[in-house]
């Protein structure tokens, strides 16, 4: 079984148009590994959000590959990326994309609801996801009525309900304060060391590098070093009250 859930090649993006174009890409190749939590650094302007929302099939690069779970996308239609993005993608992002009117089960039982999975059994997965991440006991509770480091934890369930072969962060700790964002990197590296999962993390936060087993940096569109992260430490406890 082949350990890259994405692979990357030569990819070029253009964004703009006129005396607006942007080169924002300019030939990436990175590959993401199941089992390993990828940190992408880089001041703001570098190519960060513009590289995952293309690892993401969210769009298109100008040229080069990009290889999703062994299936090249380079000839997919616009249905065909939607698929391979409810079969293999989830994202999570800065500002949390919540519904205000629905409960946090009912906003994670949304991904479930675009891939056709409906009543009882997705209900019931929608809450073992908030379990997972440790709000069980806030299934019922609206956005607002919740912390910010709880709806990222909402967010974060809703990216994993689907069982997806790869998690997407952008700025996952933007918002929330020290001790909120080192809980939600815990979860997001339990998920890529206990479930298997690659896990690709946006940010220009220096305080989420102890979580990183590999750290990519990126200016100017290219990347332009990458490094280990400190894998000689033993594995970070899990923020209780995470359960696998």
């Amino acid at each position: 079984m082949n350990d890259y859930v994405i692979e990357a090649r030569s990819v070029e993006k253009t964004l703009g148009r006129g005396a607006g174009e942007v080169q924002a890409l300019r030939g990436i190749d990175l590959s993401l590994r199941r089992g390993e939590l990828t940190l992408l650094m880089g001041p703001s302007g570098s190519g960060k959000t513009t590289l995952l929302l293309v690892l993401g099939c969210m769009l298109t690069p100008n040229s080069g590959s990009i290889t999703v779970c062994g299936t090249p996308t380079s000839n997919a239609d616009k249905e065909a990326l939607a698929r391979i993005r409810r079969e293999h993608v989830g994202f999570v992002f800065q500002s949390y994309h919540l519904f205000p009117t629905l409960t946090a089960a009912q906003n994670v039982q949304l991904a479930l609801d675009i891939r056709s999975e409906h009543g009882r059994q997705a209900a019931k997965k929608s809450r073992e996801a908030l379990a997972m991440v440790g709000l069980e006991q806030k299934a019922d509770s609206l956005p607002g009525g919740l912390s910010g480091g709880e709806q990222q934890r909402v967010a974060i369930a809703r990216a994993l309900v689907a069982n997806p072969s790869v998690v997407l962060a952008d700025e996952p700790t933007g918002a929330l304060d020290g001790k909120n964002g080192r809980s939600i990197m815990r979860i997001l590296a339990d998920t890529a060391h206990e479930r298997e999962r690659a896990v690709l993390v946006v940010t220009h936060d220096p305080r989420v590098v102890p979580f990183a087993d590999r750290i990519v940096e990126i200016e100017d569109g290219l990347i332009v070093a990458e490094r280990p992260g400190e894998t000689d430490r033993p594995r970070l406890p899990r923020a209780a009250p995470f359960r696998a």
